[in-house]
Parts: structure tokens; sequence; C-alpha cells
């Protein structure tokens, strides 16, 4: 009995083989090109980059299928493809162009024409770099973007240190919305040479890369460009708390208080870092409240006092600045001395 429970094991992993491998001829006629034209195309807007293609020739052999693109794209020196999967003919993303790019594209079939099972064209290649001009030294250094109270911009560099005393440096930038690349209205200067950028009202420029470029002129020399891509809400420092209050509600409790910073940041956007002083010992904690409570450590402690800052939290932002100190606010004992004498 033992030798006709294995041979019928024996068929049944035939039959599995036999089905697989008749799935798999029936399949292997199936032949589909990639995808034609594959380009990078750079429109002019500092690092936003189209990728386009067109469908892959004798694609009436296939109307019974669905038919998509599996698209790979990476700055040359990133470690990770990004992956997307589409059935449009373009694609449309930020690249970093200080480096360069490159992207494959093949196609995929799956549905009725295949037996179910996906078919994958060869891949489709193409690059794309801005040939450098100029020394790496004369780039900007130091590049520093502030989007002080979610209100204004500021962006402010040192210049290259191979430039000559004729160069001078210009930024241009754009986001989505904006008709075409604009060029800073209202530069910082010193000893008569742009250092920085003050940025007029931004409309609709939250939660969208913001792209920057910072090249330069100069009649002896080439200035190498620099590129940048920023999230506007990243870069927020906000204002401090302007008003706090300290209170000992008894012998324990105490009450540290403060205003939630002014201007337009919403109250739901802030979380503050508290440093609090109890005579010579010294704590910092967090809350996402404009209110605490704690404990007193000692009741005779002679001296209470804490300071806040502000910053825009997680459900805002995936980073920010925090914004500078609050003055201090103070509680002092005076009944100790009163004790003391008696």
């Amino acid at each position: 009995m033992a030798f006709i429970h294995l041979d019928i094991r024996c068929l049944y992993i035939l039959l599995i083989c036999t089905a697989f491998g008749s799935t798999l001829s029936s399949n292997a006629g199936i032949k589909v090109n990639p995808p034609q034209d594959f380009e990078i195309v750079d429109p002019g807007y500092l690092g936003y980059l189209y990728l386009q293609w067109q469908p892959p020739l004798s694609l009436d052999n296939f109307k019974e299928c669905t038919v998509e693109y599996e698209l790979k794209y990476r700055n040359i020196d990133s470690a990770s493809w990004k992956t997307i999967i589409t059935k449009n003919l373009h694609y449309k993303d930020g690249f970093d162009l200080n480096k360069g790019v490159e992207a494959k594209i093949h196609t995929l079939l799956l549905g009725q024409c295949t037996n179910g099972s996906e078919v994958q064209s060869s891949w489709s290649e193409a690059t794309y770099w801005i040939s450098p001009q100029g020394n790496l030294e004369t780039k900007i250094q130091d590049m520093d973007c502030v989007y002080y109270n979610w209100e204004y911009l500021l962006c402010s560099w040192k210049p290259g240190m191979g430039v000559h005393f004729d160069a001078n440096y210009n930024l241009f930038y754009w986001y989505e919305g904006l008709d075409h690349v604009l060029q800073c209205a209202n530069y910082i200067k010193a000893n008569r040479k742009n250092i920085g950028c003050m940025f007029p009202y931004l409309e609709s420029s939250d939660y969208k890369d913001f792209y920057i470029c910072v090249n330069g002129s100069s009649e002896s020399q080439f200035i190498r460009p620099s590129y940048f891509i920023f999230q506007l809400q990243n870069i927020v420092k906000p204002l401090p708390p302007d008003y706090l209050s300290l209170t000992v509600k008894n012998s324990e409790e105490i009450n540290l208080k403060w205003s939630i910073p002014k201007g337009p940041i919403p109250a739901k956007c802030f979380i503050y870092e508290i440093e609090f002083t109890e005579d010579d010992t010294t704590w910092v904690t967090t809350t996402v409240e404009n209110e605490i409570y704690i404990t007193r450590t000692s009741n005779e402690s002679q001296q209470l006092c804490f300071l806040v800052r502000s910053k825009v939290n997680i459900y805002c932002s995936d980073d920010g600045i925090w914004s500078e100190w609050s003055e201090e606010q103070c509680w002092k004992d005076f009944s100790y001395k009163k004790r003391s004498l008696f």
C-alpha cells in the first residue's frame, strides 16, 4: 500500500508540472515591445522634469489585454529607484539637477491574451544631465532658506571660494502654479554683491516642491549653478510665545501657561519645548498644548522659572525650525526669607 500511495503522489506532481508547463508554453510565444521614444524632457522649471514615451509597436495583437507601463527613475547616485506603474504616456517629478538623472521603462501585459499571466517587454532607458560649466569652487556656499512664521521666505548664501572680484549671483525660482520661472526681485546685498533674496508673498506655495537655482555671471570665468528643492512648510521658523504665566496652585502643583504665537500658523500645528528650572535644577519637556501642570519637587524651593519655544509639528510638516526662546517667566518665594528669620 505504501508503494501505491507513493505512485499516486508522483502522478499528482506530474499533472501539476504538466499543467504548469503547458501554461508556460502557451505564453512562450507572446512577446511585447518596449515603449517607443522614451525620453526625459526639461521644460526649464529648475528640476521639474517630464518623462514621456509612446506606445510600443504591434499593440493591435493585444486588444484583449491591459497595457501598463512600469517606470523606474532616480538621480544617478541614489541608492534606490522610485517605481511607478501607470497606463499614461507621461510622468512628471522633481529631480536634483546638481546630479544626473536616469530612468527606464518597460511594457506590462496582463489579461485574456496572456492567459492571465504577466508578460513584460525589455527595458527602454533614458538619461539626462546638465553639462557643468565652471569649476566646483565657484558654486555658492552655505545656502540657507527660512520661511519665517509661514509668512515670508528669506534665503542667504556665501560666494564661492574660487570666484573673481567681478562675479555676482542671481536667484531664480519656480513652483507648480507659476506660469514661468521668476527671478528674485528683492536681493540682499553686501558690498554691492547679491548674498540673499527676500521673497514676496508666495501664493499657494505650501506643500509643493519649491525649486531654486542660484547661478552667477562673470566676464572672466564661468560660474557653476546650484540647484535646491524645498517644501516651504518644512523650513518654517515660527515666533515664540510672547506671554507666559507661572502659577503655584498649592504647595506642590504648578501651572505653566503661555500664549499661542502670533501669525497665520494654526494652533493645532504647534509643538512646544519648555525649559523649567527649580532652584538649580533644570529639565526640558515638550507638549502640543499651550499649558501644562507639573509637580514641585520640594516645598522649600525658592525660585521657579520657565521659558518656551515653538516649532511646527508633525501634523503640519515633516520638519521645522525651532523659534527663538521666549522671555523667561519666574516665581519667587518671598516668604522664605521671612521664615528663615525666625
